[in-house]
């Protein structure tokens, strides 16, 4: 059987060619547009010699070149590697050479982030010939040496025919984080990056518009990454939807957005609802006009602490369900869906056609209410981590992906992330799940945000330690917050220290850096 993942946009573009697929700013593409110009982007290619299976490196932020070339890249039958457009010339040479990439597609960027010439250096580390820039204008050439995306696009796409690809054949090759050391590619099949889009829809479909209104999702998290990518952009796209692209996370421009743009629906990671939330407390804005439009909203990418929840569906007015994911599962794994009550602290419920689990440290499966590694299986599941097989092997064992994750199974089948297995605490020989003591650290009236770690303790092995962020001009000092901690749990688990910051370190996605913060 053949499939590609580009068809998600060929069969909107069918059905509804005229409507509105992408709004940039002042840019508007509509579906058959899109798909014409990722079209003469995969001529293109196939002319300067990419052929089926290739990788080819995309550095794009939020514009509409990333579809664009996304797509492109895909109807070439050529194999998408996004990566995060934050990464320095070293680190994009990593990613060349270990996707074995014969092109990159780079974003031209500014002065402040010149994206094109940091992927020209790192071309020419890794011995990456091709070199494709999309420019911020298209009234100029490539200001370094590169061919321009608009002249690879003139290309006669006429005569055009995208090869056919067999559903196992690698789609995407999604680069883990690299919190736990050197990043992965977990390759991921057509069929993964299809049915977790499809089934995404479904699950958000019901509290959208149908029929002759098209409903409005707004991407703040970066298309680089598979939340945004799959669950937004190609679920969106496979869907009919209109996608309002974001370059950069703001939280005035957001709130602009929801009420200008009739947003439906959104998804961030919960440091993002925090400072919407923080942003509409501080400015006093009137949310009841901003969020009129707003059906549904999102969290992954980290457990959402239940005061940020609570606050927001009562600010805005509306439901905010948590899912649960990873890079290697294309990525949802479990949602708290429309039609179920929310169960705040939960992920919810497996997605169709996934199973999980939660095993000890023999793989064999615990008692509901028990902790244990989350393990997974469906067809959304890696085919593995390219040009790893030993790592792939570990991580697929048993004929189940092994996530990394602490997690409960409550017997009703709902899923709480209790930490990831990595970030427990082993303090005197009792195991310390950093979650649990940062969603009770963030009921404090004086605590806005926070992140707990483990530190090296001579006597203990680890000790326990609070970054904390204190609400605005909040008097808690160290030494009262410690105190405050030690009334609400056992004496193993209360931090001992706590260090205040200004603002906590994240990554591109919006995740808070527990390695950054050891590190201090």
């Amino acid at each position: 059987m053949t499939l590609n993942l580009s068809s998600l946009l060929d069969h909107s573009a069918r059905l509804i060619p005229d409507r509105i697929a992408i709004s940039c700013g002042a840019q508007q593409i509509t579906y058959a547009e899109l798909e014409a110009r990722a079209t003469r982007v995969a001529a293109g290619l196939a002319s300067i010699g990419i052929s089926p299976g290739d990788r080819v490196l995309l550095s794009c932020p939020n514009v509409s070149w990333f579809p664009i070339a996304y797509f492109g890249i895909l109807k070439a039958g050529a194999i998408v590697v996004p990566i995060n457009v934050l990464l320095k010339p070293r680190e994009i040479a990593y990613h060349l050479r270990d996707s074995g990439a014969r092109a990159m597609l780079a974003f031209e960027g500014t002065p402040e982030l010149p994206m094109a010439a940091m992927a020209r250096a790192a071309c020419d580390e890794a011995g990456c010939g091709s070199l494709i820039v999309m420019p911020l204008d298209p009234a100029r050439p490539p200001a370094i040496q590169a061919t321009s995306m608009l002249a690879l696009m003139t290309v006669d796409a006429g005569s055009f025919v995208p090869p056919s690809r067999e559903i196992t054949d690698t789609a995407v090759i999604l680069y883990t984080s690299g919190t736990t050391g050197q990043p992965k590619g977990a390759e991921l099949t057509h069929a993964n990056m299809v049915t977790n889009a499809i089934v995404s829809f479904d699950m958000f479909a019901p509290a959208l518009e149908r029929g002759t209104t098209q409903s409005v999702a707004l991407i703040t998290l970066p298309l680089f990454h598979s939340t945004a990518q799959t669950c937004q952009m190609n679920a969106g796209l496979y869907g009919g939807m209109r996608l309002v692209l974001h370059p950069r996370f703001d939280p005035a421009s957001v709130l602009e957005s929801f009420e200008r743009e009739h947003i439906a629906v959104w998804i961030g990671v919960p440091t993002m609802y925090w400072a919407l939330l923080q942003h509409a407390r501080s400015t006093g804005v009137d949310l009841s006009s901003m969020a009129a439009s707003l059906r549904l909203c999102v969290s992954g990418g980290a457990p959402m602490p239940l005061e940020v929840l609570r606050g927001f569906e009562a600010a805005f007015n509306t439901r905010v369900l948590e899912g649960y994911g990873l890079s290697e599962t294309a990525p949802v794994l479990s949602f708290n869906q429309l039609h179920r009550p929310s169960k705040p602290g939960t992920v919810g419920l497996p997605i169709f056609g996934v199973d999980i689990r939660c095993v000890d440290e023999e793989d064999r499966p615990v008692r509901c209410g028990t902790c244990g590694e989350v393990v997974a299986r469906g067809p959304n599941v890696m085919k593995g981590y390219y040009g790893r097989p030993a790592e792939t092997a570990e991580a697929l064992r048993g004929g189940w992906f092994h996530t990394g994750d602490i997690g409960v199974i409550h017997e009703d089948g709902y899923l709480a992330i209790v930490d990831r297995k990595k970030d427990m605490i082993l303090r005197g020989g009792f195991n310390v799940y950093p979650r649990e003591i940062e969603e009770v650290l963030m009921t404090h009236p004086d605590v806005a945000l926070c992140a707990v770690v483990g530190v090296p303790d001579d006597r203990l092995g680890e000790e326990i330690k609070a970054f904390v962020v204190r609400r605005p001009s909040a008097p808690v000092t160290e030494t009262e917050l410690i105190a405050w901690a030690r009334e609400q749990f056992a004496a193993y688990k209360y931090p001992r220290y706590v260090e205040f910051r200004d603002a906590l370190p994240t990554n591109a996605t919006g995740k808070i850096l527990k390695r950054e913060l050891r590190r201090a």
